[in-house]
């Protein structure tokens, strides 16, 4: 890596069955304030997805000792440069499945998921004509950043999926449609439901958006506003050519924004989109409700 910063976000997952995982996940924990990484770990039954940050010393630990466990020997890591740590703690915890979307029908990633693309093959496809483009996020993702000619889901949590697939996409169940998400993971879990609900051509982006952002050949390119991610960067810059732009739209006016704000009023916490402007001149609010509410 050129630029050689002092610390490392790393973004993981893998789908693999983990015995004794609540276990597994204290024991994780431990691990990890020993090492003094922070971040975001979840260990279900069928695997783990985590993203933490640390120094070089200590990413490189981390990668050197997971990779040790047969079961994740050959887990991916995509690896981002940074100036400090990307959260304040480290949060290691056991759940149902890695990705809440309680579908009806037991999905296995490794075996029922859309077939993968490369960055190369996804920046192909998306230049075809007949291709449904589905980004398989939550909306307010989207408003940041989004590949060109995307569908927008209307839903802000990922199990409301499988209804919307029902109620929006019926009539698609012959074409092509690629998917993406922020790392792949929910495209994994997206596309197996897909292929369950009868959709025939699925595809999905091999590594995410943050993959697509780092190959060398297509250099982030139809990707249009930046990726919303789960840390204290918020967000984080895909397209490295002179075609990007900003898509994202100010809550209060309108004009060009990337920048999102948690609503200063503590019974709201409503994430805005908000431009340098209206973040002074709003002090941080939602609306005039919120203020007066906290003012009052």
């Amino acid at each position: 890596m050129s630029e050689n910063k002092p610390y490392r976000v790393l973004l993981f997952y893998k789908f693999v069955p983990i015995p004794d995982a609540e276990q597994f996940a204290a024991e994780h924990l431990a691990y990890c304030k020993e090492l003094n990484v922070k971040g975001r770990i979840l260990v279900a039954d069928e695997g783990i997805n985590g993203t933490l940050s640390g120094t070089v010393e200590q990413t490189e630990r981390y990668m050197q000792d997971l990779r040790a466990n047969p079961l994740f020997s050959d887990i991916v890591f995509k690896i981002d440069e940074a100036d400090e740590h990307a959260f304040k703690k480290i949060f290691v915890r056991y759940k149902k499945e890695l990705v809440t979307l309680r579908y009806e029908t037991p999905l296995d990633p490794n075996t029922q998921s859309g077939t993968r693309l490369s960055p190369k093959e996804f920046h192909e496809y998306l230049q075809r004509e007949d291709v449904i483009v589905l980004d398989g996020r939550s909306d307010y993702e989207f408003d940041l950043g989004h590949f060109r000619g995307a569908i927008r889901p209307d839903l802000e949590t990922f199990k409301e999926f499988p209804q919307w697939l029902r109620d929006n996409m019926s009539h698609m169940k012959d074409k092509p449609i690629i998917t993406y998400c922020t790392g792949g993971i929910r495209c994994e879990k997206l596309t197996g439901v897909m292929l369950n609900e009868g959709f025939k051509d699925v595809y999905q982006l091999e590594g995410g958006i943050v993959t697509y952002g780092k190959d060398e050949d297509v250099k982030g390119r139809l990707f249009d506003g930046k990726c919303y991610v789960f840390d204290e960067r918020t967000a984080v810059t895909i397209n490295r050519t002179d075609e990007a732009v900003i898509v994202g739209k100010c809550h209060h006016c309108g004009s060009p924004a990337e920048t999102y704000v948690n609503c200063a009023d503590d019974t709201c916490h409503r994430q805005h989109l908000v431009c340098p402007e209206c973040e002074e001149t709003h002090h941080g609010f939602c609306s005039a409700e919120c203020e007066e509410h906290v003012i009052a």
